[in-house]
């Protein structure tokens, strides 16, 4: 791809990556503080049915089971998120309803009811371009920072375990593709494909959400979702570089692992 064409591209990408995220790899700074099958949802901790329903945590105990600074070994962590960071629910729309679950957590809207909900961002440390790279590899380097945005939502009455089969419903469901409209700005997703989530949860489940962005570039982005008793962590994932070029970034587990050693 020439210059011209890697720049109108990664421009073109990150900003739909932006509409989903909503914001860049900025934000105020805040510093008080293994794959499986594919298409499984990890419920090998899950309790029973006839388990007692754990406590919705309130939202000064999420707040205080949510990450922070000292909880990442780099990268930048917001506690404070601010307003451009936080999409309503009803800036949210798939143009299919069953697709309204994916939709959610991509944008970091809680799924459903919760009785409370706490967010957090991390922005990972941008890559340095090797020494003597071209104009198109120094963008692209200078581009290649993860991002995540994080959303910790307690339910009640066995809402946290429905959240969990919506979300594994919507990407069997939706594995075909879907159009989200978020915050007036159409984005369309060519597919959604799940595999098994991270460790240290009762269950979890990690999906691919393919974006299409510019320059006919295919663009895949991660989402997953991990409940721990009445409380679901939703991560929102995106590699600006990899939206770019259409390459797939591996998920930040280091943020999800570091989020569920908390809950656990």
């Amino acid at each position: 791809m020439r210059t011209t064409a890697v720049r109108r591209s990664a421009l073109t990408a990150s900003a739909a990556a932006l509409a989903l995220l909503v914001t860049a790899c900025g934000g105020s700074d805040d510093s008080d503080s293994g794959k499986g099958d594919e298409g499984k949802v990890d419920s090998s901790s899950s309790s029973s049915s006839s388990a007692p329903a754990a406590k919705a945590l309130t939202a000064a105990e999420l707040e205080k089971a949510a990450l922070v600074q000292a909880d990442v070994k780099d990268g930048k962590v917001v506690t404070k998120v601010p307003a451009t960071d936080d999409v309503s629910a009803d800036k949210v729309k798939a143009d299919d309803e069953a697709c309204q679950p994916l939709a959610n957590l991509q944008l970091a809207v809680p799924v459903g009811s919760p009785a409370a909900t706490v967010k957090r961002s991390w922005t990972g440390e941008p890559k340095k371009p090797a020494k003597g790279a071209g104009v198109e590899e120094a963008l692209l380097a200078g581009l290649a920072v993860d991002k995540v945005l994080v959303t910790l939502a307690s339910y009640e009455d066995g809402g946290a375990e429905q959240v969990v089969k919506d979300v594994d419903a919507a990407a069997e469901k939706c594995a075909g593709g879907f159009t989200v409209t978020a915050a007036g700005e159409k984005i369309e997703f060519l597919k959604a494909a799940k595999a098994e989530g991270p460790k240290g949860a009762d269950e979890s489940v990690e999906i691919t959400l393919t974006m299409a962005a510019d320059e006919g570039v295919e663009a895949p982005v991660k989402i997953v979702v991990a409940r721990t008793g009445a409380t679901v962590a939703g991560f929102s994932a995106v590699n600006f570089g990899a939206v770019a070029t259409g390459e797939e970034a591996p998920f930040p587990a280091q943020i999800s692992d570091a989020q569920l050693a908390k809950l656990g």
